[in-house]
């Protein structure tokens, strides 16, 4: 799953929502926003088949595998308050989810691919796992690098819908992410039925 590589659209157009942000997979939903394939009708699912869409809508949006998934679960369920609530938070807490929504990439493949190749730091150090789970206090920044410095400044130079989040502070000239907080609920750009999952997973 973490390295899904098919079509998006399809993916987009299956689980009814923009998962993926490609301009095609993007494009693809607001033209059919029926699910793929030949002679298919939009129907209600079963209380399995919604749940599992759920999920499905969970591990797609932050590139997940079952067994990240179900780990972040049991972690979830060890913390204090709803689980589906802290769940949801620590895929918020992701490297990769945070570089995509100040806006250094136009979407969360393209970041996990500059996490990946080494071109953040995270306190000066050198961090190359998508999942990494930010604290307050970080700092992300470029790889001090002329040509990886101009890819990014291209990149927002093109217009990147950065969201904002009130609990990392982003400075765009010198490209520094400076988390200051922890997410709240309100913070999950996901919309999905968390709940469900959790009953899902619960099994």
């Amino acid at each position: 799953m973490a390295r899904y590589t098919g079509p998006k659209a399809r993916i987009n157009r299956r689980l009814g929502s923009l998962i993926y942000e490609s301009n095609g997979a993007s494009k693809a939903l607001e033209r059919r926003p029926n699910p793929p394939g030949m002679h298919t009708r939009p129907r209600r699912p079963s209380n399995y088949g919604a749940a599992l869409m759920e999920k499905k809508k969970i591990k797609h949006y932050y590139g997940l595998g079952e067994r990240q998934l179900r780990r972040y679960f049991d972690n979830a369920s060890r913390q204090k308050g709803n689980t589906g609530e802290q769940l949801l938070l620590m895929c918020e807490r992701r490297l990769d989810n945070v570089v995509r929504r100040v806006g250094l990439t136009k979407t969360r493949c393209q970041a996990r691919q500059g996490i990946a190749h080494g071109h953040f730091r995270i306190n000066g150090t050198k961090v190359d796992k998508p999942s990494y789970q930010l604290r307050p206090g970080d700092v992300i920044t470029v790889k001090d690098k002329s040509n990886l410095r101009n890819l990014y400044q291209g990149i927002m130079a093109q217009g990147v819908d950065g969201v904002g989040l009130e609990w990392v502070a982003f400075d765009s000239d010198s490209m520094t992410a400076t988390v200051q907080g922890i997410p709240g609920p309100t913070d999950v750009s996901l919309p999905v039925d968390v709940n469900t999952v959790i009953e899902f997973m619960s099994r």
